[in-house]
């Protein structure tokens, strides 16, 4: 009991520095900045350029929902996709813009109980979702780690070698999953009161697929934004290690967190004005406007909902 106290004052307590260190950091880094610079980049965006840009988003976030399809096949459960898509697209706007206990977890299971799906699966679709995002992720991130793709100021304590060795183990993690998908003889496994059984390694590959390619169209939209010469594997780099610290952070939508690394990583590399400009650009495009259709469409959901329950009625 005193342990598990320890763990959550630790929690709280390296959050708490988080929320502090975050802004502080930030305003170092943009206390210079040309504000009529950054105005000036946004109002020099073409409607074509951020057509373009929502058309990556959207990609990125059917992308994403179609973890919940797989999903499907992995749990057996027979909810067409049309009813699948729009819940797991309302999720993942409300798990980005606030925290995934709100999107990710509650919303779930709230819409799918809805459509008739009993705990235990809903928790499946949680757990699979789950995997395919971050064995995605280590994929990706393990590879431009290993090849050391991502240049680190020489003041971070983790340093170019350091990055390339997290990079091989991120790298191992996900191939060791690969493997016990594809021959493990034990195919479930308990940790805790959680319980896990290995997809098979047609879907373990599916999975790792589409994780890695949600990752890869979420860094192609600010790659696309930016107005100067980037190293797009270089973009996609800060994105995964901005998006880790956001987690570790618990900031809703990490804000500040996602500037304040790539200010950092890329000073000097290019202009500040522009760089803010495309990161204000990813935000509205990739959170705050699926944010605004995942309303709408949730709204939907609630009146089919209500309306399914009152036909089911007895009379």
């Amino acid at each position: 009991m005193d342990r598990k106290r320890w763990q959550t004052w630790a929690k709280r307590l390296f959050t708490l520095l988080f929320l502090i260190l975050v802004p502080a950091l930030l305003y170092l880094l943009v206390r210079n900045l040309d504000w009529n610079e950054v105005r000036q980049s946004l109002l020099a965006y073409k409607p074509g350029t951020l057509a373009v840009g929502l058309a990556l988003a959207l990609c990125s976030y059917l992308t994403f929902a179609s973890y919940d399809l797989l999903a499907r096949a992995y749990t057996g459960h027979h909810l067409p996709a049309r009813q699948v898509l729009p819940v797991a697209f309302v999720c993942y706007a409300f798990n980005l813009n606030f925290t995934t206990w709100v999107g990710g977890v509650a919303l779930r299971y709230r819409l799918y109980s809805r459509l008739g799906l009993d705990a235990a699966t809903i928790t499946r679709i949680l757990t699979l979702g789950l995997l395919t995002n971050w064995m995605g992720y280590m994929l990706l991130a393990g590879t431009l780690f290993a090849l050391r793709l991502v240049e680190l100021p020489s003041s971070w304590a983790v340093g170019a070698t350091g990055l390339q060795l997290i990079g091989l183990l991120l790298l191992a993690i996900a191939v060791g999953y690969l493997l016990a998908c594809g021959f493990a003889k034990k195919r479930t496994w308990r940790w805790r009161e959680h319980e896990v059984t290995l997809p098979s390694l047609r879907l373990a590959l599916c999975q790792v697929a589409l994780g890695a390619s949600n990752w890869a169209l979420m860094a192609l939209l600010i790659f696309w934004l930016l107005p100067g010469p980037a190293f797009y594997p270089s973009i996609l780099g800060i994105l995964l290690i901005s998006c880790v610290a956001g987690v570790v952070a618990h900031i809703p939508a990490g804000l500040g967190v996602l500037e304040t690394v790539f200010l950092a990583l890329l000073h000097g590399q290019l202009a500040q004005g522009a760089l803010v400009a495309a990161l204000l650009g990813y935000r509205t495009l990739y959170y705050l406007v699926p944010l605004l259709l995942a309303v709408v469409s949730y709204l939907i959901l609630e009146k089919r909902a209500k309306a399914m329950r009152q036909r089911d009625k007895p009379a």
